[in-house]
């Protein structure tokens, strides 16, 4: 029995809410708060009954730590699940350190204001030690470590799919298949169809800023970077087809690299059509995904901000959104001597998703693991005094639970590799 606050209402936020609801035996009750109360509100009237679960809600600014620590006093929650912005990240665990309640999150810090002189400082040190010049990464939130430990309290980072569960995959493999881990290709296939020309399947802001960065994958200890969408390759996915995937940056590569004992190669890849890519580069060319504000007839607007404004809102998608995604790892390795591959993944379905909770597959993939990190939390399934990414607990509730909860993995032992 426990009590969840769930920071956040949009596509994966409403997701795992759903999937709260489902699991009223862990969840006896939720908050949901967000800035806009109405769309909290809305959300509760549509589940409250079909749930054991009592729902409440409340307006909050996830920018401003007072109003959260106060938001957490009155709620007296047993965890704080944080599915708003990546932004909020640090605002939100200052208010759970504050309130000595447990903290749970889907993806890593990101610093909104560029310009920031601490976050530049952090930034550069990390470039000219590591080769590292991600725009997103885990620093902030491992300089949490100690005073998580200290409060007694934990705080686990990356609940989502990409991070999350392709983390609890890699965890998994390393417990039951291998005696070590040597290479991680991490592949992320969406072969959905929207309809739209141009849409991104997440927030825009974010989506657009990740796929136009450099490209990074960690190889015999240290990063290498990529231009964007310099490395390519065909995989053919089952039950997708054969799609094209390009190299990315992505936070998991981080962690997992810190966490899997001696493994030399982590790479992650993630489909494009030619169209996004197209559309992509044409507003990439002409200043659209720029995160510097720029004067407009008296005010300053944010390029990629006022983009976003104008493409299709993720949560629109779901109704129209046809196809399946294919998420998973490929690893190599050896067990008791010999060389073995195995490839863990996950098929899932936009329109299943959207007849069960009204959402795209995308949402779904996320919200679903939010759901599950957060119970085993409250739960005390997953119970340790810091900061920690998800590979570092055991990862078999958690397998166990992405069963159960709507996305079913695979084994297979004979895959096709990635070159």
């Amino acid at each position: 029995m426990g009590r969840l606050l769930i920071i956040g209402c949009g596509g994966v936020a409403g997701v795992a809410i759903h999937k709260c609801c489902q699991n009223s035996k862990t969840f006896t009750e939720i908050c949901i708060a967000s800035r806009t109360k109405s769309k909290c509100d809305a959300l509760k009237e549509k589940l409250e009954k079909t749930t054991d679960t009592v729902i409440t809600t409340a307006q909050v600014d996830a920018d401003n730590t007072e109003e959260l620590i106060a938001l957490i006093k009155k709620y007296q929650p047993d965890a704080v699940l944080n599915v708003a912005l990546p932004y909020q990240d640090l605002t939100i665990m200052d208010a759970c350190l504050a309130c000595k309640v447990d903290y749970i999150d889907t993806a890593n810090y990101e610093p909104e204001d560029t310009d920031d002189k601490e976050w530049r400082a952090i930034y550069e040190k990390r470039c000219k030690e590591e080769g590292f010049t991600a725009y997103f990464d885990y620093s902030w939130q491992w300089a949490y470590r100690e005073k998580f430990k200290e409060a007694g309290i934990t705080a686990l980072l990356g609940s989502g799919f990409d991070p999350g569960v392709t983390s609890v995959f890699t965890a998994y493999a390393l417990k039951h298949y291998f005696d070590e881990i040597e290479t991680i290709d991490i592949l992320d296939c969406n072969g959905g169809d929207h309809g739209y020309p141009f849409a991104t399947n997440f927030n825009p802001e974010i989506n657009l800023r990740e796929v136009s960065a450099n490209g990074s994958y960690w190889e015999n200890g240290h990063w290498v970077e990529t231009k964007p969408m310099e490395i390519k390759r065909e995989y053919n996915f089952p039950q997708v087809g054969e799609k094209d995937m390009y190299l990315l940056h992505h936070e998991e590569i981080e962690s997992l690299a810190k966490n899997v004992p001696g493994v030399k190669r982590i790479r992650f890849f993630m489909t494009f059509g030619q169209s996004y890519l197209t559309h992509m580069k044409c507003l990439e060319n002409v200043g659209m995904l720029s995160t510097s504000p720029i004067e407009y007839e008296g005010r300053e607007i944010v390029p990629i901000q006022f983009l976003k404004a104008l493409l299709p809102d993720p949560a629109s998608l779901g109704p129209r959104t046809v196809g399946k995604t294919n998420i998973g790892c490929i690893f190599t390795g050896k067990k008791d001597g010999k060389e073995k591959t195995i490839y863990i993944y996950n098929v899932c379905d936009h329109q299943e998703c959207y007849k069960e909770v009204g959402s795209q597959a995308i949402s779904y993939t996320t919200g679903v693991p939010a759901m599950i990190g957060a119970a085993l939390v409250v739960d005390k399934v997953w119970d340790k005094d810091g900061v920690f990414n998800i590979e570092e607990f055991d990862p078999d509730p958690f397998m166990d639970m992405l069963n159960q909860y709507g996305l079913p993995w695979v084994v297979d032992e004979n895959p096709q590799t990635v070159a």
